[in-house]
């Protein structure tokens, strides 16, 4: 699925894996993954490493979810912590506090700010934010449904981070990972 052309940058877009209900909307932000959330996290990382999508660079709300998505992505790409390990990656990961409850302009400001030496980035954030990110970038290959809970949605961008725009990265896989 990796992509020759060395101007070509990929884009996969991540909704978080299942949480834990929340009381209110108070404690929103620190709503832990559920088991299944956890298990569904790392199935993504190995379907990531399977697919040769191993990113340079994470972007990830600060919300506890998203950073636990984060860890079991990791996880499941190269069976050690986030940090990297003698086999693994090591990309730069960015926490972002405007990723949480952000529209998705706000998140394609941020994928405008990776670096452009990088070839695949990975933002994990929430609905509606990134479902209506993918859109944003493929109009015709988003769909309607939106991404559900550990979803990853593939986007090759044939310009830099900077110049990603509008219906500027077609969708090119979608895959939900359930572990």
């Amino acid at each position: 699925m990796t992509d020759a052309d060395p101007d070509t940058r990929t884009l996969v877009l991540l909704r978080h894996a299942k949480a834990e209900q929340g009381n209110d909307a108070a404690d929103d932000a620190e709503r832990p993954l559920s088991a299944r959330g956890n298990a569904d996290a790392a199935t993504a990382g190995a379907w990531l490493a399977h697919h040769g999508l191993l990113p340079d660079v994470v972007i990830c709300s600060t919300a506890r979810r998203t950073r636990q998505t984060w860890h079991g992505v990791a996880m499941g790409m190269t069976g050690s912590p986030p940090e990297g390990g003698p086999t693994g990656p090591r990309p730069t990961v960015r926490y972002e506090p405007g990723a949480y409850d952000a529209h998705p302009e706000e998140l394609l400001s941020l994928v405008r700010t990776v670096d452009p030496a990088a070839r695949t980035a990975l933002l994990i954030a929430h609905n509606p934010g990134i479902s209506l990110l993918s859109a944003l970038l493929d109009p015709e290959g988003a769909g309607e449904e939106g991404l559900r809970t550990a979803e990853l949605a593939v986007h090759r961008c044939p310009l830099g981070w900077a110049e990603v725009s509008r219906a500027g990265a077609p969708l090119t896989a979608r895959h939900i990972a359930r572990g």
